[in-house]
């Protein structure tokens, strides 16, 4: 028991100085596992037509290594999914995975499917309040709709991201695609599909996360 309880000390040792190393104090757990970044999006996090390792959330995980940011990164996104599929999906990964940050990249394809906005906004309150309770703090990730959706349907659905990241405490990223889709000749930055972003756009989109995501991290 004494030469266990050493090795969970040195453990954890490991995982702070490593930590302090990148100028950041992204504490070990308790028990000295590293603390967990959970992914919860649809085919922008999953890697839609990519090759594998090139989506903004496996250049995440690379970045934290780089700058030995001590923390793993689980990536639970899955193509198609809508904020009604997160949501039924959320308890069991908060179970399983017992993340110490959540980002919620959920609601483009709400949008796409005309699904009412009240329901898109009830689905993402569920799930940020669900991970704080679960002791996680909170990232909720904005999209915007192109103007030929009508202005004011534009307008509405952009803002129940930031409505919800402020009523739930939550830190926001306002728009995943800034910089990619609100440019002039963005057609270049999409793949065949004119939906799914191409690979070289992907650090940008990571850029876009990463102010919201990086206070998190002490």
């Amino acid at each position: 028991m004494e030469n266990r309880t050493r090795r969970q000390l040195l453990k954890q040792c490991t995982l702070l100085s490593l930590a302090v190393a990148g100028g950041m104090a992204f504490a070990a757990t308790p028990d000295g596992t590293a603390p967990v970044i959970l992914v919860v999006g649809d085919s922008l996090s999953a890697e839609y037509g990519l090759t594998r390792g090139k989506g903004w959330v496996a250049l995440l995980e690379q970045q934290l290594a780089q700058q030995k940011i001590g923390a793993k990164v689980v990536n639970a996104s899955i193509s198609g999914d809508t904020t009604s599929g997160g949501r039924s999906r959320l308890p069991a990964l908060l179970k399983r995975h017992t993340p110490n940050i959540v980002i919620l990249e959920l609601g483009a394809n709400d949008a796409l499917r005309g699904l009412p906005l009240a329901m898109t906004r009830e689905n993402l309150v569920f799930m940020a309040r669900s991970a704080r309770e679960a002791g996680a703090q909170v990232v909720v990730v904005g999209m915007q709709m192109p103007p030929n959706y009508g202005r004011k349907y534009a307008a509405d659905f952009g803002a129940v991201f930031s409505e919800v990241a402020r009523d739930e405490q939550a830190a926001l990223v306002p728009f995943l695609l800034r910089g990619v889709a609100d440019v002039p000749n963005a057609e270049a930055n999409f793949q065949s599909d004119r939906i799914h972003p191409r690979e070289e756009a992907h650090p940008t989109m990571l850029a876009n996360v990463w102010p919201a995501l990086k206070p998190l991290l002490r």
